[in-house]
């Protein structure tokens, strides 16, 4: 790997170029572009289907299209995708099973399509998903086959994101606006009176090689200087936070909080918070068969721990309650993931907190608890019981442990 990586500057023009140059390699090229009300992923045939001039207005359970006068291409907010859509499939056929003409059955794996992909456009906060869904689903003893040969060979072109959206908490929880590992290239756009470009910088030899290939100049001190000015004002103007606690033990000493009742008065449990977040991955398995009954196939899809069934045992479910249910969900999000997986779950998109369709908050119900459990704390300590755990501090502004 090489130590000195290209940092140049790409037209507005040469982001078309960009992608031809992807598609003449025989990859899939999936960015976001405008269809059905909304900012979406999708196979890309050329740059002009970038949502150029488009932004979003967002807020708990609230998410709007909105013109943009400086024809920007990324500064949206992140859609209800994400790139699990293409690395992580919602459904996946896994085998096929044949009954033969002698009574004999034969299982045969489902053939995969080889895609090799180039994703366009992947916020630093999706970067971090990414990152988190290898350790999950390919760094762990149980691999999934099918994600590890998607992701292997997936190239990473990141957008720096200079327009944060009002549900947006990536800064709380140890990330920013700014692209700093895991990509193959990172773009920062730059829309002023020089103009429409974008600052790119290669973070592999795969990027290097691939820009090399692409019109570009070399990068001027101005851009440079505006480009990491934007990246740096986003960073000050994330639209929530996450209370400056340890979440861990906050969620840990949590469980019989009172506040569960309170979120589960206002939860549909009706799962749109697990397909919306870019690491939730859990799944179920499930048979279908022909009318003959003579050949049958086994399909993975996507599951959720606020389905009643996710939990169900001989008896019944585990979990049979709309608190119990959210409850599982948050403390494995903020606390348990990482005693599996080594960090936390949650990269602070605020896709949750946007396609709640009640608006539930999930930095106000972080919040909640905390207020809660410091009351109680304060309230034994008085009584001589001593505290323990989550220590009772304000909600002052402080920078997030790297």
């Amino acid at each position: 790997m090489s130590d000195r990586r290209t940092t140049a500057v790409l037209a507005r023009t040469g982001l078309d170029a960009l992608v031809q140059a992807l598609r003449a390699r025989g990859r899939t090229v999936v960015g976001p572009t405008v269809r059905d009300g909304a900012v979406v992923l999708a196979e890309l045939s050329s740059a002009e289907e970038l949502p150029f001039g488009w932004g979003t207005r967002v807020e708990a359970g609230r998410y709007r299209l909105v013109r943009r006068a400086d024809g920007a291409a990324f500064a949206h907010t992140a859609g209800p995708q994400s790139w699990k859509t293409f690395l992580h499939p919602g459904r996946e056929k896994l085998w096929d099973a044949d009954r033969t003409a002698d009574g004999q059955l034969s299982v045969t794996e489902a053939p995969r399509a080889h895609i090799s992909y180039a994703f366009l456009g992947v916020r630093p906060c999706d970067l971090r998903a990414v990152a988190v869904q290898d350790r999950v689903l390919a760094g762990g003893r149980y691999r999934d086959r099918g994600y590890q040969e998607r992701r292997t060979g997936a190239l990473l072109i990141a957008a720096e994101c200079t327009e944060p959206g009002a549900t947006c908490f990536c800064v709380s929880m140890g990330g920013g606006p700014g692209a700093d590992a895991g990509f193959d290239l990172a773009l920062t756009e730059v829309v002023d009176e020089a103009g429409h470009r974008f600052l790119v910088r290669a973070g592999s030899d795969a990027g290097d090689e691939l820009l090399a290939e692409v019109p570009h100049r070399p990068a001027d001190p101005e851009t440079k200087a505006v480009a990491r000015g934007a990246v740096d004002a986003a960073r000050e103007r994330m639209g929530r936070a996450m209370p400056p606690v340890d979440l861990r033990t906050l969620l840990g000493d949590s469980l019989e909080a009172d506040r569960w009742d309170d979120v589960a008065a206002r939860c549909l449990t009706c799962g749109n918070c697990t397909m919306v977040c870019p690491t939730c991955f859990c799944t179920t398995t499930e048979e279908v068969t022909d009318l003959t009954g003579d050949h049958a196939e086994r399909w993975q899809r996507w599951d959720s721990c606020f389905d009643l069934d996710f939990s169900h045992l001989h008896g019944g479910p585990v979990r049979a309650s709309a608190r119990s249910r959210y409850r599982q969900w948050l403390t494995h999000k903020l606390s348990t993931w990482y005693e599996q997986f080594g960090s936390s779950g949650c990269v602070g998109c605020g896709r949750c907190v946007t396609w709640c369709p009640v608006g539930i908050d999930i930095t106000e119900e972080a919040a909640a608890l905390h207020d809660e459990l410091a009351a109680r704390l304060r309230q034994d300590g008085q009584r001589g019981r001593g505290a323990r755990g989550v220590r009772d501090v304000r909600y002052e502004r402080k920078e997030p442990e790297r």
